[in-house]
C-alpha cells in the first residue's frame, strides 16, 4: 500500500507499517481486552461479508449509536466504509424526536446500538423510520439481535471477493459519512463529508502529534462528533494504542489503570479537573497550603519557551517537583500532552497545566470542516497561549471584511445532505463561512475573538462579544454556566447559574444554611460574594462591555434540561426562553 485515501485504508496501512498487538482495548466485565491490528481487519471483513449477505448496496445508511466509545464502534466503522456505505453516527442522548428525524431523514437501513438504553429509544420511534430493518446491540440484550451473529452471518469468506471489489470501487472524493450537528437552533442538519475530507485532516494534522509510535492514548469524548472520530483514525495512522474509557465519570480511575501519554479533551472537563485541584489544596493547612497556592499562583504565569527567564523557570522546576508532580501522577504520570477543542479554552487553564508539564494543545475547527482548520504543537514554536495554532497545511483562511473566518481546502464538507439552500448560505465559491470571528497574526497564529452569530448590539449601538466576557466569568469558582445577554438592551447582563456544590461548600464555612437552590439564588450574602467575582471580571472590559446586572437561576443547565448541546455549547435562545421573567427583571420590561 502507497498511501493512505480513504478512511478503510487506515488500519491496513496500520497492519503493513506497525501493526499493533493492542490496536483498539475496551473493558468487559472489569478486564481490558485487547484487539489487535490483525484481528481488527480480520472482524472489519467477516462484518462487511455480513452486510453484503444483508443486501447492503453502495451508499446505504447504516446508524451506529454508542454511549460510550468501544471497539465495536470502529469494527462497524470500517465494515460499512469498505462496502462504499455510509456510517451515520447518532449522539446518543439527544431527544427520541431527534433519533426519529435523523434515521428517517437519512434512510438508515440498519442499526447497532450499544445498550439497553439506546436501544428503548430506537425501538420507541421504530415505527416513524420506515426504511429501517433491524437493530443490532454490542451489549447483550434480551429480545434484540446482538452484533456477533453477524460476525456469524459473515463467516463464509467465499464473499470476500465482492468485498475488495466493492473497496476498489470506493473513490476519495465519495461521501464516508453523515454527521448530524446539534446546532443551537433549529432541525439537526446532517453534513457529508468524504473520505478524503477526513483523510486530507488526518495527513495533515499528523506532523503536529508529538508522540511515537505504541504510544498509547485514552478516548473519551464522543466518538459521534468528528473531533474524537477524526482523531481515532490519526491514532491508528500513527500506530498509537487507543484504550476506550468507560464513561466520563470513570476517567480519573482508567487514567489511572491506561496511564496514557495523549488525549483530547473539552474545556469543560479540564475546569472541572483544576476546581477539584484547588478545591483539595483548600483544605490544606499550614505549610503545605503556603506551597500549594504559591505553585498554583507561579503556574497562572507560566509561558511556553522559557520567556519568563531564567528564574522564573528555576522557581517552576521547584513546584514541579513538590506540587505538580502530584497532579501529573493524578492523570495517570505520563501524560505528555492535551488537545482541546470543541470550545475556547480559558488561558488560566492552558498556563497551569502546561506549568505542571501537561501542555494543552489548543485547536479549532468545525464539523463542517472535518474539523481542524488550525492547532497548537509545542514542536518549532508553534504554540502561543490563547491563540488556537498555525493552520494546517493545504487549507486557506480568509478574514472577510467584518472579521468572519472563512476556510477553503480539501477539509471543505461536500455540503449538508438534502439541504442545497443550507449549503448554499454558508459557501462563498469555494469558501465556508465559519461563523467565528477572528484574526490572523504576523507569526501565522489564528486567534478566536468571538462567534459571529452570538455577538450582538446594545441599545447604544456599541458590540459585544459574549463569549469573551463568559470566559472570564467562568474562571469563578462559584460560577458553573453563564450567559451574557443584551442584545438591543441599554448594557449587558449575564444570567448566571452557580456552582451549587461549591457554593454548598462555601455556605459551610460561613456557617450558613442554604439548604435548596431555591434559597441559595436569594440569598443576600451570596448574591454579594457573586457581585465581586462579577466585578473582578469585569475589569479587563471597556465600559460598555461590562455585565452591570445579573440573575442566578435556580437549576442546573444541562444536556437533558435542553439548556446544553452535546458539545456542552449554550443553547442561548432556550436559555433566554427558560428565564425570560429573571431577563424582564433585569430589563425592568
Amino acid at each position: 500500500m502507497q498511501s493512505v485515501t480513504r478512511l478503510f485504508d487506515i488500519p491496513y496501512y496500520q497492519q503493513e507499517h506497525f501493526p499493533l498487538e493492542k490496536a483498539l482495548i475496551s473493558k468487559y466485565k472489569g478486564e481490558w481486552v485487547a484487539t489487535s491490528t490483525t484481528e481488527y481487519i480480520r472482524k472489519a471483513n467477516t462484518l462487511s461479508r455480513a452486510l453484503l449477505k444483508l443486501n447492503v448496496k453502495a451508499n446505504d445508511k447504516i446508524a451506529v449509536i454508542s454511549m460510550t466509545n468501544r471497539t465495536e464502534w470502529n469494527i462497524v466503522d470500517i465494515a460499512v466504509l469498505q462496502l462504499g456505505a455510509q456510517n451515520v453516527p447518532i449522539y446518543p442522548t439527544i431527544s427520541e424526536e431527534d433519533y426519529a428525524y435523523i434515521l428517517d431523514h437519512s434512510e438508515a437501513q440498519y442499526c447497532f446500538v450499544s445498550c439497553t438504553e439506546v436501544l428503548e429509544k430506537v425501538k420507541s420511534i421504530k415505527g416513524q423510520v420506515p426504511s429501517l430493518k433491524e437493530i443490532y446491540s454490542f451489549d447483550e440484550i434480551d429480545g434484540c439481535k446482538h452484533w456477533t451473529e453477524l460476525l456469524s452471518l459473515g463467516e463464509d469468506t467465499s464473499y470476500q471477493e465482492e468485498v475488495e471489489m466493492r473497496k476498489n470501487a470506493v473513490k476519495p472524493e465519495d461521501l464516508a459519512t453523515l454527521i448530524y450537528t446539534s446546532g443551537t437552533t433549529g432541525r439537526p442538519k446532517g453534513v457529508m463529508l468524504s473520505h478524503n475530507n477526513i483523510v486530507s485532516n488526518v495527513i495533515a494534522s499528523q506532523p503536529r502529534i508529538p508522540l511515537g509510535l505504541g504510544s498509547s492514548a485514552l478516548s473519551f469524548l464522543p466518538v459521534c462528533h468528528i473531533f474524537e472520530r477524526m482523531v481515532l483514525y490519526l491514532y491508528q495512522y500513527c500506530s498509537i494504542s487507543v484504550y476506550f474509557a468507560e464513561g466520563l465519570d470513570k476517567i480519573s480511575e482508567n487514567l489511572k489503570e491506561v496511564k496514557p501519554n495523549v488525549m483530547t479533551v473539552v474545556p469543560r472537563l479540564l475546569e472541572k479537573v483544576y476546581d477539584n485541584i484547588i478545591n483539595k489544596g483548600t483544605e490544606l493547612t499550614g505549610i503545605k497550603r503556603t506551597l500549594f497556592f504559591w505553585a498554583v499562583n507561579l503556574g497562572l504565569k507560566y509561558e511556553p519557551y522559557g520567556a519568563n527567564g531564567w528564574w522564573y523557570e528555576q522557581k517552576l522546576a521547584i513546584a514541579r517537583k513538590l506540587i505538580f508532580s502530584k497532579w501529573k501522577e493524578g492523570l495517570g504520570g505520563n501524560l505528555e500532552t492535551m488537545t482541546s477543542g470543541s470550545a475556547a479554552l480559558q488561558t488560566r487553564l492552558s498556563r497551569i497545566f502546561s506549568a505542571a508539564g501537561i501542555p494543552v494543545m489548543e485547536g479549532y475547527g468545525l464539523t463542517e470542516t472535518s474539523p481542524v482548520i488550525s492547532v497548537s504543537c509545542e514542536k518549532n514554536h508553534g504554540w502561543k497561549i490563547g491563540a488556537v495554532g498555525q493552520i494546517l497545511d493545504g487549507i486557506e483562511i480568509k478574514i472577510a471584511a467584518d472579521g468572519e473566518i472563512l476556510c477553503k481546502g480539501p477539509n471543505v464538507m461536500m455540503g449538508y445532505y438534502k439541504d442545497t439552500e443550507k449549503t448554499k448560505e454558508v459557501m462563498t465559491n469555494d469558501y465556508f463561512h465559519t461563523g467565528d470571528i477572528g484574526e490572523i497574526d504576523s507569526d501565522g497564529f489564528l486567534w478566536i475573538t468571538d462567534r459571529k452569530k452570538e455577538m450582538f448590539k446594545t441599545s447604544g449601538g456599541k458590540y459585544v462579544a459574549p463569549q469573551l466576557l463568559e470566559n472570564r466569568l467562568k474562571q469563578s469558582r462559584f460560577i458553573e454556566q453563564v450567559m451574557v445577554v443584551g442584545e438591543g438592551e441599554k448594557m449587558p447582563a449575564a444570567l448566571i447559574q452557580p456552582n451549587f456544590e461549591f457554593v454548598a461548600e462555601w455556605a459551610k464555612r460561613h456557617k450558613k444554611t442554604l439548604a435548596t437552590p431555591a434559597e441559595i439564588v436569594r440569598d443576600e450574602d451570596l448574591l454579594a460574594r457573586m457581585q465581586e467575582e462579577v466585578d473582578a471580571a469585569n475589569e479587563q472590559f471597556a465600559k460598555w462591555e461590562k455585565v452591570k446586572a445579573f440573575k442566578l437561576t435556580p437549576e442546573a443547565w444541562t444536556l437533558d434540561g435542553g439548556q446544553l448541546t452535546p458539545t456542552m455549547k449554550l443553547k442561548r435562545k432556550i436559555i433566554k426562553e427558560k428565564y425570560l421573567s429573571l431577563y424582564n427583571e433585569i430589563y425592568g420590561h
